[in-house]
């Protein structure tokens, strides 16, 4: 005779089957091994070979960031190391030889005018980008989460005010208030003796000011989910057992919240790394000589015709960026929500 396992109600409203028991051990007794929401995810992740292949490529981002410092010790160049030898002053101090001096020495070449190494730039330019696309989606997720658990569960006057809010935030034109925001915001907190602005001020200052007009996304998003669980059995279960606010926000709405918020900041990544990068292109973020892929794509802009190569190693290297997240957030909404997979 078989066990049967029943599914067992984590008091989300959402049956998960259990866990294989380990006790029956009859012979031909048939165990049914269940699988929770997070390995269904997983597995379904592993099938997908373009999730696949993103997830691989954002590790593989990731660990280049964090080993910038290694890789530069290796090549012997630092992202601010000038190489004068590299440059040719007859041409306007463009690098010697062809694509941009690629050769064993740089494996990148060198920029223009600079001589600064191209592959330390990058790496540590990588390291600057994926800092403030995580940290902003971070904080703005965590915003968003609890402003949209307030307005979703109180409802009232709590939801009325929080939706004003959210729809003023989601009304402005981020990019353009980012861009006055930012010079004004750095030029009040100079902090160095040379009058100038220290750089991990700079880059909170950019963290900040991303995730101030990111939040309302995350916030509508887990609003509209709250004012349907709330009406849900175990939520009135919750109540009649006495239970404080506090818990049922957080044991029994917030857990059945998670596929949302994922999703939701899996997207946000490479969007906030796209704004980073604009902003620093627009001059209004990393300055020079500090790295950033932004700011390096400005300058190599004016050097196009001369060296393309300055221009097009960051360029692609960007898409590649944005395009492994984009995909990998993609993969994880179908991952977790089966029934948005796209026809």
């Amino acid at each position: 005779m078989t066990t049967q396992h029943q599914p067992v109600d984590t008091g989300g409203g959402t049956a998960l089957p259990t866990e294989p028991s380990t006790q029956d051990s009859r012979p031909g007794a048939t165990v049914v091994a269940g699988r929770s929401p997070a390995r269904m995810a997983w597995r379904r992740i592993r099938r997908d070979k373009v999730t696949t292949a993103a997830l691989v490529a954002t590790l593989l981002f990731i660990a280049i960031a964090l080993l910038a410092p290694v890789l530069t010790a290796v090549t012997g160049w630092g992202p601010i190391t000038p190489d004068n030898k590299a440059i040719n002053p007859d041409t306007g101090n463009f690098p010697y030889g062809s694509l941009g001096g690629i050769g064993a020495e740089h494996l990148l070449g060198v920029e223009p005018g600079t001589g600064y190494d191209l592959f330390a730039r990058i790496v540590y330019g990588l390291r600057t980008s994926l800092y403030v696309g995580f940290a902003s989606a971070v904080l703005s997720t965590a915003v968003g989460v609890v402003a949209g658990l307030a307005a979703g569960y109180f409802g009232g006057w709590v939801d009325s005010l929080l939706s004003r809010v959210m729809d003023v935030m989601l009304a402005f034109p981020q990019l353009l208030f980012i861009i006055a925001l930012t010079p004004v915001i750095q030029n009040a907190l100079q902090t160095n003796t040379h009058g100038g602005t220290d750089e991990n001020l700079r880059l909170l200052v950019l963290v900040l000011n991303i995730a101030v007009f990111a939040w309302a996304y995350t916030a509508r998003l887990v609003r509209g989910q709250v004012l349907s669980l709330r009406e849900r059995e175990f939520v009135d279960a919750a109540r009649l057992m006495s239970a404080g606010r506090r818990h049922i926000l957080f044991r029994q709405l917030l857990p059945n919240l998670w596929a949302p918020i994922l999703i939701s900041f899996a997207l946000a990544v490479p969007q906030n790394i796209t704004t980073e990068a604009a902003l620093s292109y627009l001059g209004v973020g990393v300055i020079p000589p500090n790295p950033d892929w932004g700011a390096v794509l400005s300058d190599a802009s004016q050097f196009f015709l001369q060296d393309p190569m300055y221009l097009f190693v960051p360029g692609v290297l960007l898409l590649l960026l944005v395009l492994a997240l984009n995909l990998l957030g993609d993969g994880v909404r179908d991952a977790l929500d089966p029934r948005a997979r796209r026809g």
